[in-house]
């Protein structure tokens, strides 16, 4: 079997062989190289020390020292070279204490996660596969090396990458390690937010974004995001529902696009649902105000999970006006633009569909329709280039001050008066219009 490696990768291996050592590109490029997919990152392992390895290339990086690994820079681009290792044992379910270098390469496939990814390859030997990872790739399952037990106990992330893997090659995970998984669900609190918020991320931005399911079921997001449990628990006796709060939002995650913002949104668009329920007598459950308690619940988790600040205001906003149904009206839109923000409509548009596919069949015409009039009359004012922002008019204090005014309060007043107008007659917003608008305002504080 054979895999085209990089020159810079074939280079790396062949000089690495000239001083009398043995290297193979192993992990994930080989996994992705045998699926037919486009590795992003190409990673060595040798039996030479990192001293010797820093001999024997020019420019290389102390990345991870200690670990074994030095990076070699060729043409601007850093590939990873580490020394075949044993790792020691792990006290924190994420470090190994201590790593023992090794020159045979068997010890150190052994000490990997998955049967998938503990293959190396180099155009000498060609496939080293001592765990039988094709067959596993060939099966399609995800599978420890070993007993998945101890490798899950060396570092607790390992669980959540399982369940990332099968989602993003789709894959199922074979039985023993979803046994461990369950097992040692509880011992994932040990792993930090930052490392859990990638996994989370690759997971939801991959092809089976209802892998989340899997996650609640192994016992995952009781840990990192109890929230969710929560929500899988909600069922939703309403004409608009078919499923539970959890079923809704894994369905509306797999009706919108791969983009983390928009699936981070789904994710947590009806989380509130379960703290906002209250049922009529006729037994049908109502929401009331989950769109805007959902918000600073979307915070808190995006802020636990470590979130960048931007990615966190992004889907709070988009969780606050999922449900925002204003009569579709010029006026009406240009004031929910002004509220929202423009820019923020497209996504919001498919926001609002990805929420109206994942639920019932109730109306779903007449839904699609109100969603398309409103995207429709949104564009029509964006084509029309009509004042939605206060930046936008064709006034400013300076204008005001002009005129006569005292900086202060009362400008700022006169300024929201006149944007309200333009607001509700986009005709108003030329410089003249507004300055004798501004003039009969202003006769009336005198």
């Amino acid at each position: 079997m054979h895999i085209d490696l990089p020159q810079n990768v074939n280079f790396i291996i062949d000089r690495l062989y000239e001083h009398g050592f043995e290297a193979y590109a192993v992990g994930g490029c080989v996994r992705d190289s045998l699926l037919g997919r486009k590795p992003q990152d190409w990673d060595i392992t040798t039996s030479a020390k990192p001293d010797q390895v820093k001999t024997i290339f020019n420019h290389t990086i102390d990345t991870g020292i200690q670990h074994g690994t030095v990076t070699v820079m060729l043409d601007h681009v850093g590939y990873e070279v580490t020394t075949y290792r044993i790792d020691g044992e792990y006290e924190d379910a994420r470090h190994p204490k201590e790593v023992t270098f090794t020159s045979n390469l068997k010890l150190d496939l052994e000490r990997r996660d998955f049967t998938i990814n503990a293959m190396a390859y180099n155009h000498k030997s060609g496939i080293v596969d001592e765990f039988d990872g094709i067959g596993d790739l060939n099966k399609h399952i995800i599978k420890c090396v070993g007993c998945a037990h101890d490798r899950f106990s060396e570092d607790a992330l390992r669980m959540f990458r399982a369940v990332r893997f099968a989602a993003q090659l789709g894959f199922e995970i074979d039985k023993e390690t979803q046994d461990a998984i369950k097992e040692l669900a509880p011992t994932m609190a040990k792993v930090s937010a930052e490392r859990i918020q990638v996994e989370l991320v690759k997971l939801l931005t991959s092809d089976h974004p209802e892998m989340m399911r899997n996650l609640y079921e192994l016992g995952l997001t009781k840990v990192f995001m109890p929230e969710f449990d929560v929500m899988m628990q909600t069922p939703q006796n309403n004409k608009h529902h078919m499923y539970s709060v959890g079923e809704h939002t894994i369905r509306t995650l797999m009706n919108v696009r791969a983009d983390k913002v928009l699936r981070l949104t789904m994710l947590l668009h009806d989380v509130a649902k379960p703290v906002c329920i209250t049922t009529d007598e006729e037994g049908q459950d109502h929401f009331k105000k989950h769109p805007a308690v959902g918000a600073d619940m979307a915070k808190q988790i995006l802020r636990r999970l470590k979130f960048d600040n931007k990615t966190i205001d992004c889907c709070c906003r988009l969780v606050k006006e999922h449900d925002d149904r204003p009569q579709i009206t010029p006026k009406n839109v240009r004031r929910a633009m002004s509220r929202i923000g423009a820019g923020l409509f497209p996504m919001l548009f498919e926001v609002k569909r990805a929420d109206m596919l994942g639920q019932s069949l109730y109306k779903r015409k007449e839904k699609m329709a109100y969603i398309d009039e409103f995207e429709r009359v949104y564009n029509e004012i964006l084509s029309d280039d009509q004042c939605v922002s206060k930046k936008d008019m064709k006034i400013n204090g300076r204008d005001l001050i002009d005129l006569g005014m005292e900086p202060g309060q009362k400008l700022g007043e006169i300024l929201d008066r006149l944007y309200e107008m333009v607001l509700d007659d986009p005709e108003l917003n030329d410089h003249e219009k507004l300055i004798e608008h501004a003039n009969k305002i202003i006769s009336t504080l005198i």
